[in-house]
């Protein structure tokens, strides 16, 4: 690099002398020009003087005069010139000087860049014979592929001949199979068409027996319209007489019909309460009753196959009727579970359901058979007690049942146990009938508590939400924080206590950096399936710089054409930088 600079000093030195010599020169010539002008006119002032000629005298005088102060200017502008140039040559002779010292390393450096030459020569030689290489092993390696591909392609056709002939050997089978299968489809329609044609005749009476209905209905609704009509008119005749009275007495006429109408929406509001309770209550019997009638009839199917299954594996007759009684016994054990739990809270209204089917039985049921087994097992309770019994509803309220006390005590010493397993740290899984929960009981949003970009002497606060995701309650207590973080670091926590499967709490974290570093963390809990932490971290102010480019592409150009392209740096982070 300094004998690029001491070669392009030297450039520049030498054709600033060149340029000063060739001024000076052009100087010197102007000179000599403007002295002959100067002789020539005063050889001209001799002769007009001589002839007497004033006027002529006078004006080759100012010429002369001219003449005379640019050839003075001349001459002072050559004496600059000759200092300038003198200066220029002995400036040029010391960089000369200068530069003879590196000729050494002006020497060197020619040496090494022949030795690079060569080593660069030895490389391109080696990589041709690596190519030469490379160019040979692809060669084989296609070959062998070619060999490898003409295998596999005669393999494929064996395959494919034995194929074709498996699939005429299955062909022959299907076709045997599938004359049967036609078969049995065309019965089954033809069975299909005669259901669907019963089917389609109930519809009809169904439909005929709810054309007779609605004729009746629209005669009751049009009765029930004049009855509002005349209701209308009485509650305006009533309301004329109510404004009458309140003149009367002097009251606030505006306001007590404002009450009296609100008091009579409240009582529009409790009545439909009323009915919508009721419909309710209906809906759950009529549920309930489904369910039951559901159970018996899957008891009555399974009872028949167990009977069949038993007769292989058991060869004592005695055996074989006790696992049936024993089923049986036990399937009714859960019937009976199951109305227990509803007996009290639906005797009340076991009359409403009856008396609520008012529809005709052909279009409340049009499933068929199934249809009707479910109206026999409506019709016909399963307990005779729940329909036959007159309940007083007065005593049922003041005696509670024995067996919903005996639950009540049972959750509540179970309730009891957990809090005191969870209080000693022992744990157990979370389970339900169907599965059973692994991993965390607990999920937190957000999952890790990130504190970034933060500045010393700042007070930062984030609130992080704890969902319970176990399949049951779940407890959950604050452990501690990790110790790193315990300077900077508090955490504001409540203990919510017992939480259903789907609950969520909230717990407040603070954050007061004293110094300009990177943490990072965890805060630990407990629950009653084990601990778990949520991470926290916290990151200093950082530069992140990314260009939106990886590769810079021309295209296709044409030779003398100029294309641009333009590259965006971004610093995607806090911390400002500079770049070179």
């Amino acid at each position: 690099r300094n004998l690029q600079w001491l070669d392009d000093v030297v450039r520049e030195k030498e054709l600033a002398v060149q340029k000063t010599s060739d001024t000076l020169s052009a100087c010197r010539l102007r000179s000599k020009m403007l002295a002959k002008q100067l002789d020539h006119v005063d050889m001209e002032i001799e002769g007009e003087e001589e002839a007497g000629n004033v006027p002529a005298v006078c004006r080759l005088q100012a010429v002369s005069s001219r003449l005379c102060t640019e050839l003075e200017r001349e001459k002072e502008l050559e004496l600059r010139l000759a200092l300038t140039l003198k200066q220029n040559l002995v400036e040029l002779w010391q960089i000369e000087t200068e530069q003879g010292k590196y000729d050494i390393f002006r020497e060197q450096l020619q040496k090494d860049e022949e030795e690079l030459q060569m080593q660069y020569q030895e490389e391109r030689e080696v990589r041709i014979w690596k190519e030469k290489i490379t160019a040979l092993q692809a060669e084989g390696t296609r070959r062998t592929r070619e060999k490898r591909e003409e295998e596999a392609r005669r393999q494929c056709e064996e395959r494919k001949k034995k194929l074709l002939e498996d699939a005429k050997r299955n062909h022959k089978k299907a076709v045997c199979f599938l004359r049967q299968s036609m078969a049995r489809i065309h019965e089954k329609n033809a069975k299909a068409e005669v259901e669907a044609q019963e089917h389609m005749e109930r519809r009809i009476q169904a439909v005929l027996s709810l054309k007779t209905s609605i004729t009746s209905n629209r005669e009751r609704l049009q009765a029930l319209q004049i009855l509002n009509k005349a209701k209308a008119l009485e509650a305006k005749k009533e309301e004329m007489k109510m404004r009458e009275a309140i003149l009367a007495e002097g009251g606030n006429v505006i306001r007590e019909i404002f009450l009296h109408k609100r008091q009579q929406e409240h009582e529009k509001k409790k009545e439909a309460f009323r009915e919508l309770q009721k419909s309710r209550k209906m809906a759950i019997v009529s549920r309930i009753l489904q369910e039951r009638a559901s159970i018996h009839k899957q008891r009555k199917s399974q009872s028949p196959t167990k009977a069949i299954k038993a007769r292989g594996k058991l060869k004592d007759p005695l055996l074989q009727s006790g696992k049936a009684w024993q089923s049986e016994e036990t399937c009714k054990h859960a019937v009976g579970e199951i109305s227990q739990l509803y007996l009290q809270n639906l005797c009340s209204f076991t009359k409403v359901v009856a008396l609520s089917i008012s529809l005709p039985q052909d279009v409340l049921w049009e499933s068929g058979d199934e249809d009707t087994e479910r109206d026999k097992t409506l019709l016909v309770p399963e307990f005779p007690g729940l329909w036959s019994q007159e309940y007083d509803l007065h005593k049922m309220a003041k005696a509670e049942d024995p067996t919903r006390l005996a639950i009540r005590a049972m959750r509540k010493q179970m309730a009891e146990k957990k809090m005191e397993k969870l209080q000693t740290g022992i744990l157990h899984k979370q389970t339900v009938p169907a599965q059973e929960h692994k991993g965390c009981a607990f999920h937190s949003k957000p999952s890790c508590i990130h504190f970034k970009d933060f500045d010393v002497g700042q007070i930062y606060k984030k609130k992080i939400v704890l969902t319970n995701v176990s399949y049951s309650v779940n407890y959950c207590r604050l452990v501690g924080i990790s110790e790193c973080l315990k300077d900077f670091i508090s955490v504001h926590f409540d203990p919510p206590g017992k939480m259903s499967s789907g609950m969520s709490c909230e717990f407040l974290v603070t954050f007061k950096p004293m110094i300009n570093e990177g943490l990072a963390g965890a805060v630990m809990f407990m629950a009653q399936t084990g601990s778990f932490s949520v991470p926290l971290k916290c990151t200093v102010k950082t530069c992140m710089l990314a260009l939106d480019k990886e590769l810079i592409d021309f295209g296709s150009l044409v030779v003398g054409e100029t294309i641009s392209r333009t590259i965006s740096l971004t610093n995607s982070g806090a911390l400002g930088t500079r770049f070179k």
